[in-house]
């Protein structure tokens, strides 16, 4: 039970598209990652995602549409439903996620970007 400083758990890491998880809650965990370009169109079954944006602005693209994610904004993405996350004009972009312990990070979709494991930092 301490509190966590998101701004100093973002510097300890560089790659983008890698999640890492900072705390659990329950059968949830908070994943920071920071996204550069674009990432991979995915859907999860059975789990809704959060993303909220800490730095830069992001574009969740979906079959329809895009929303655009400013900072201090963030976005639910309902189970089932295809996305990709992208950035634009090279702008790297930091993120906090919310997802269920059990959640594959690009779903059934395999990738060359498809991380299994997070780090805990």
């Amino acid at each position: 039970m301490k509190a966590i400083n998101i701004k100093e758990k973002f510097s300890k890491f560089n790659t983008n598209w890698h999640p890492h998880q900072i705390a659990v809650v329950d059968s949830m965990q908070v994943i920071l990652a920071k996204l550069k370009g674009e990432f991979v169109w995915h859907s999860h079954d059975n789990e809704d995602e959060l993303f909220q944006v800490i730095k830069g602005t992001l574009y969740m693209q979906f079959r329809d549409r895009t929303e655009v994610v400013n900072e201090g904004e963030f976005i639910v993405v309902p189970k089932g439903v295809e996305h990709n996350p992208c950035t634009k004009n090279n702008e790297e972009v930091h993120v906090l996620l919310f997802e269920k312990l059990e959640t594959a990070h690009t779903g059934k979709v395999k990738h060359k970007r498809t991380q299994t494991q997070y780090p805990k930092i």
